[in-house]
């Protein structure tokens, strides 16, 4: 099979606050949830539709086509059909990215992001600080209708590579620690909140592998995230009798600075030999994509706020910046692929970030400066 070569259109359908603030504007939400609970629902309307409509479009098929990138992988919501009030409908902005890449030859992977009660506590799990989805038989059973009804819709589609079963469930060393935990707007809707264990998700990743089946050809491939263990799982698809599935794994050098103060590139390189052992060893038993990744790190933008702005401080934040991509593409290589995250953050690229460490996250900039190497490289991506 031809390497994966992606990026994620994180920000579309499901949005994430720290993406584009201005979605946000005029109420205090932290996340997709109470913007829907919060805001006016005329001017809600109004703005997701002008998003939606204009944050993806066919040529950024184009240009994502021209980078040399063959796969997008798409976030989805839970109420992506539209049968979830408050929560407006999205599926004809799927059916658009169906059209877009099949005619630039680009294959699609739906990522289920978010469930009913989340499986995270993230804000890309949908609401912040709550996390009781998998206690919740009936709101588990819609996610199941949700992945039935999306493998009905698009399996025999040319441009499907396949459908991930759900985003990011959460371990507990995980959540222990994540910033989110704790952070919910509403404390009594967060009661009961806390990890997903491994003896809830295996059980679900077979009953959820089979209720996609029934639509989904095999030709067509069933993804798993590794829940943040991804050592866990050994020969469990195997002896589950599951066929052409990957494990998905997000590395980020960013994440890995929060618990370690040091940062270095000769950091990051050990810690990439680290991750790119721990994908060889999974790769034994199941092939592995890193779903999520990008070049942010502490060290370049440290850097990048000390040097005075010059050619000669473009020449060497774009030195520094190409290093550690090309250390992290060649870690990656032991996988079957990854998706950068994500395409963009701003639609508007000519627009300062609030927070300048964003650039190396929004994969659209980083070609624009030239920090990636690859296919056009460096020739930037057109508003």
């Amino acid at each position: 099979m031809e390497k994966i070569r992606g990026t994620n259109l994180g920000n579309w359908l499901v949005l994430e606050k720290w993406m584009s603030p201005s979605l946000f504007e005029g109420c205090d939400a932290e996340d997709e949830t109470w913007l829907n609970r919060s805001l006016d629902r005329e001017i809600l309307a109004k703005r997701l539709k002008q998003h939606r409509d204009t944050y993806v479009t066919e040529h950024d098929f184009q240009k994502i086509a021209g980078h040399g990138l063959n796969k997008v992988r798409i976030p989805v919501p839970f109420f992506i059909f539209g049968d979830r009030p408050p929560f407006s409908g999205c599926v004809k902005y799927l059916d658009n990215a169906f059209d877009w890449a099949e005619k630039q030859g680009i294959q699609i992977l739906i990522d289920l992001h978010t469930v009913p009660g989340s499986q995270n506590g993230y804000d890309n799990g949908g609401i912040t600080g709550v996390c009781k989805w998998y206690k919740n038989a009936a709101e588990v059973e819609f996610a199941l209708t949700v992945l039935e009804r999306l493998a009905k819709r698009y399996g025999e589609r040319e441009g499907l590579f396949g459908i991930e079963v759900l985003n990011e469930p959460i371990s507990l060393p995980v959540y222990l620690t994540a910033p989110s935990t704790g952070k919910a707007a509403d404390k009594e809707e967060a009661k009961g909140s806390g990890f997903v264990p491994l003896s809830f998700l295996k059980p679900f990743y077979v009953k959820a592998y089979h209720r996609i089946r029934a639509y989904l050809p095999k030709k067509k491939a069933v993804i798993f995230h590794d829940g943040f263990r991804l050592g866990v799982w050994n020969r469990f698809f195997q002896s589950s009798e599951m066929e052409n599935v990957f494990l998905d794994t997000h590395i980020y050098i960013y994440a890995m600075e929060n618990f370690i103060p040091i940062h270095k590139p000769w950091l990051y390189r050990i810690y990439l030999e680290i991750e790119k052992f721990r994908i060889r060893q999974a790769q034994k038993a199941v092939p592995v994509i890193v779903g999520e990744w990008c070049i942010c790190n502490r060290y370049a933008n440290r850097m990048r706020k000390n040097v005075m702005l010059s050619e000669e401080a473009d020449a060497e934040k774009k030195k520094m910046f190409l290093e550690i991509a090309r250390m992290e593409l060649d870690a990656w290589k032991e996988s079957a692929g990854w998706f950068y995250w994500s395409y963009q953050l701003y639609r508007d690229r000519t627009e300062p970030m609030d927070k300048p460490h964003k650039e190396s996250w929004d994969l659209s900039r980083c070609y624009l400066h030239g920090w990636m190497p690859g296919r056009a490289g460096g020739n930037g991506i057109e508003n």
